[in-house]
């Protein structure tokens, strides 16, 4: 048999650009606040917990928590209608769809399937994984295939539910710091349209990865190393050796970004960066020097969306960004990577 080769157009013009044209987001309906959160935990494992603590240690007052037949899926759709509906599209104007997330709907097959079905386009669909890089890794990879011929116009979507891998129940306090940072988790879906733009878009793009740290954090379960088992199902990660790694390394490829681009934080309308915690985006803030001014602060309301967080971010600013100003994107996953994107609004 013979390979089909998707058609495309010709090889890109040089200077060609892909670009952002579009974004939506979507927040499901409950919230669910730290102190209720705090007091459902306390209930069911019957452990005594310092009054406030979840919203003292991490800054984070609520979270937006995806409710029953409400799934990653879910919230992606709804975001990539809002997406496609902004930039004036219909699903079969996108050529390739990429669900880029942490969480997905099942093992196999692709979630992107699942989203799909549901829009109705026709697109040449796949997953993109990479803990809480997974959306601005999407937003790289449709512009290389843009760049590339492969694809005219990309819908990249996410939709995260982590606070489903939350463990309410801990046996112990040894348990309870065990999953301590999934209390920081909140649900979210973005989307975002990517295609070839006249001037602007996606202009440097920049990644540190230290795969040896891969052990620090995930969710152990549904894969080969553990197949079965709830216990496997709920994140577990050391939260304080994953900031020091990111506190080690971060800066790095930040301090690359400026000096490739030659900007310094004056050059940039918004800084969107990942946010865990409060505290960790004020270290974030004091290490890297960028004024808080620049900072699209969702953490405190929303917790730690994960992959979603930059798209919500975007979204948030992306009407009152002006032609030719500029984003930097900051990703931080576990794994662990780290990812800069500086892009110019067309």
């Amino acid at each position: 048999m013979g390979m089909f080769i998707q058609p495309s157009d010709p090889l890109p013009r040089a200077g060609m650009r892909a670009g952002i044209t579009a974004v939506g987001s979507l927040l499901p309906d409950e919230v669910l606040s730290s102190d209720a959160l705090q007091r459902e935990v306390a209930h069911r494992s019957g452990l005594t917990l310092p009054p406030r603590l979840l919203t003292q240690a991490t800054g984070i007052v609520s979270r937006r928590v995806a409710g029953e037949g409400v799934y990653a899926s879910t919230l992606a759709v709804g975001a990539a209608r809002r997406a496609l509906a902004a930039a004036g599209l219909g699903p079969l104007d996108v050529d390739l769809l990429l669900f880029a997330s942490a969480s997905r709907d099942l093992v196999e097959p692709a979630t992107a399937h699942i989203v799909q079905a549901e829009l109705g386009s026709r697109a040449h669909a796949l997953d993109v994984t990479n803990a809480c890089n997974s959306f601005v890794n999407g937003i790289d990879l449709a512009r290389s295939m843009i760049l590339a011929g492969r694809a005219r116009r990309a819908l990249v979507v996410t939709g995260e539910t982590p606070s489903r891998a939350v463990r309410k129940d801990p046996a112990d306090l040894v348990e309870l710091r065990d999953g301590f940072a999934g209390y920081t988790f909140g649900d979210a879906g973005a989307a975002v349209v990517v295609e070839a733009v006249e001037r602007g878009g996606i202009v440097d793009v920049d990644t540190e990865t230290h795969s040896e740290h891969w052990e620090v954090g995930g969710i152990p379960g549904g894969g080969s190393r553990h197949p079965r088992g709830d216990a496997y199902t709920y994140f577990r990660g050391d939260g304080h050796e994953l900031r020091g790694v990111f506190e080690k390394v971060g800066t790095a490829v930040i301090d690359r970004t400026l000096h490739r681009t030659g900007m310094d934080w004056d050059g940039f309308a918004k800084v969107l960066v990942h946010q865990v915690t409060v505290p960790y985006l004020e270290r974030f803030a004091e290490l890297t020097g960028v004024p808080a001014g620049k900072l699209v602060v969702t953490v405190p309301e929303l917790g730690n969306v994960a992959s979603a967080s930059l798209g919500l971010q975007l979204d948030r600013v992306f009407d009152e960004l002006t032609t030719g100003e500029r984003v930097l994107f900051v990703g931080l996953g576990g794994g662990i990577s780290i990812m800069t994107m500086v892009w110019e609004k067309s």
